[in-house]
């Protein structure tokens, strides 16, 4: 349900055109459009030629039942995928009043020892929430996995509010989504042409903000024409791709889109051009203020 500009036939190119690229991990979860989204790629992922790593989530919803709920959701996510087991069950994000960190864990934990899946992750969790969750899963025999937050050049939380350093220094993956900005860091958006839908009410969208992004991009833009006239949203994957131990999550709806982004893949940043993103990112928290 995100856009309406692609079809089911965009999906599917959208879906080869990243294995081709080399892509295993794919992410999803069963609050994504209803468990459409589990069916679509859980139907891709079966019919594939190429080894598939599938990932999705359980949502502690207000009035579901705690952590009782997470054992039957992931069965139920597996029927849609159509699967009998996935490589990796995230909890989408905390709810301490709908259900406690150790609970949950306890529930991750079960999921694993049942063989239900591989490895288990946290999403959306703060560094005390995630430290609580490593630290409960360890007593169960468990390693926490990884932990997916937003994270991109124009939205570094992670660094400054302890969420990087904690997955570090346990050796848990971070899985950065939104690594383009829901589009800014593909250089799209202008504060002219800004986008129509849900995002045209986000602040980050407004005209002011696309304005004071532009010098980022535009030292974007010089990297990428060093590197060989390289699109911005490769320059944005590749400036994550940098970050010891996290792994851009890119979303994509067509082919055309994965092939754009995927070709990241084939070069890396310098010293110099990270040294220079992260000054021009530094202006920007500057006018922010």
């Amino acid at each position: 349900g995100y856009g309406t500009d692609h079809q089911p036939g965009d999906v599917v190119d959208a879906f080869l055109a990243s294995l081709d690229a080399g892509v295993q991990l794919f992410d999803t979860a069963e609050v994504y459009g209803h468990g459409a989204s589990e069916k679509i790629l859980g139907w891709m992922a079966r019919r594939a030629e190429r080894p598939v790593v599938l990932a999705t989530k359980f949502a502690p919803l207000h009035g579901r039942g705690g952590a009782k709920a997470l054992l039957p959701a992931l069965r139920a996510s597996l029927r849609r995928l159509g699967v009998p087991s996935v490589a990796l069950y995230q909890v989408h994000w905390a709810d301490r009043d709908e259900a406690s960190i150790p609970a949950l864990t306890d529930a991750l934990a079960e999921a694993v020892h049942l063989g239900l899946t591989a490895h288990v992750g946290v999403s959306n969790f703060t560094a005390t929430e995630l430290v609580e969750a490593h630290e409960s899963l360890a007593r169960r025999g468990v390693s926490l996995a990884t932990q997916q937050v937003r994270y991109s050049l124009l939205h570094r939380d992670p660094e400054a509010d302890g969420v990087l350093a904690a997955c570090r220094v346990r050796g848990v993956t971070l899985l950065a989504y939104s690594p383009l900005a829901q589009g800014i860091l593909t250089g799209r958006y202008t504060a002219d042409t800004r986008p129509y839908g849900p995002r045209r009410d986000d602040p980050a969208f407004g005209a002011e903000a696309l304005r004071a992004v532009e010098p980022l991009l535009a030292c974007m833009r010089e990297i990428g024409r060093a590197h060989g006239e390289k699109p911005i949203a490769q320059v944005a994957v590749n400036w994550l791709r940098a970050q010891p131990g996290v792994v851009p999550l890119v979303g994509v709806k067509t082919g055309a889109q994965a092939r754009e982004c995927l070709g990241a893949l084939t070069w890396t940043l310098s010293a110099a051009d990270l040294a220079r993103l992260d000054a021009a990112c530094a202006m920007i928290a500057a006018h922010r203020g």
